[in-house]
């Protein structure tokens, strides 16, 4: 299922292969939503859909 969406992605610590995890909480720490992009994903592309 996720072998489609995971793709190479390079963070500070280097690179790594998967998914990533964008989670959107408020300041008591409720889940208001979330998404998973392929690892070359820009984490600030899925803002917009996020908020």
């Amino acid at each position: 299922m996720f072998q489609e969406l995971a793709a190479w992605g390079k963070t500070s610590m280097g690179w790594f292969f998967g998914l990533k995890l964008h989670l959107v909480v408020n300041d008591q720490s409720e889940l208001l939503d979330c998404c998973l992009t392929s690892g070359n994903t820009d984490g600030r592309k899925p803002v917009r859909n996020l908020l």
